[in-house]
């Protein structure tokens, strides 16, 4: 074999330019456990999902789509309230829940604080110490505790206010 020939057919071996033998391998894989993007909802798809949300609310829906920034659509959503309401001084407060119908929901991404899967072997059991109360009720009730609660802390936040502007340390 002349020159012209060995330097026009390459090697038998894959041998190019008489470099080292190295096996050729594709993309390195990761395994299942390994993935922390929106890749991990492929397999919570068509399946009953609890989310709550980063404000508070808590969404139970079946999860239908998703996208890359994990913007989530659920539908037969239903969004859930949790209240305790003080009865008196002698009885025990009562816990109730509602669940509110929304249909079809669409939730950003990054407003999703947790979300996991529902069993539905227990999806119709009512959570462990609450009773279901009607809509209005504990609609109601969880509103004029979230007055309450937003009087408060505008009142906290104006001491605090008072406190920084008299001088007077924190610590």
């Amino acid at each position: 074999m002349n020159t012209a020939e060995q330097q026009q057919s390459p090697p038998q071996d894959g041998n190019v330019l008489g470099a080292a033998a190295v096996p050729v391998q594709g993309a390195p894989q990761l395994p299942p456990q390994m993935f922390t993007t929106a890749a991990q909802l492929l397999d919570l798809t068509d399946k009953k999902l609890m989310l709550v949300l980063r404000d508070g609310r808590k969404l139970i829906g079946v999860l239908r789509t998703w996208d890359q920034f994990a913007n989530l659509v659920l539908t037969d959503t239903k969004e859930r309230y949790y209240v305790e309401t003080d009865e008196g001084d002698d009885a025990p407060p009562r816990r109730l829940f509602c669940d509110i119908p929304r249909g079809t929901y669409l939730v950003r991404g990054e407003n999703v604080l947790l979300l996991g899967e529902i069993d539905l072997d227990r999806d119709e059991e009512t959570p462990p110490g609450y009773v279901e109360g009607q809509i209005e009720e504990v609609f109601g009730i969880q509103k004029r505790q979230e007055m309450d609660r937003k009087k408060s802390d505008k009142s906290k936040l104006r001491r605090f206010g008072d406190l920084e502007s008299s001088g007077e340390v924190l610590f």
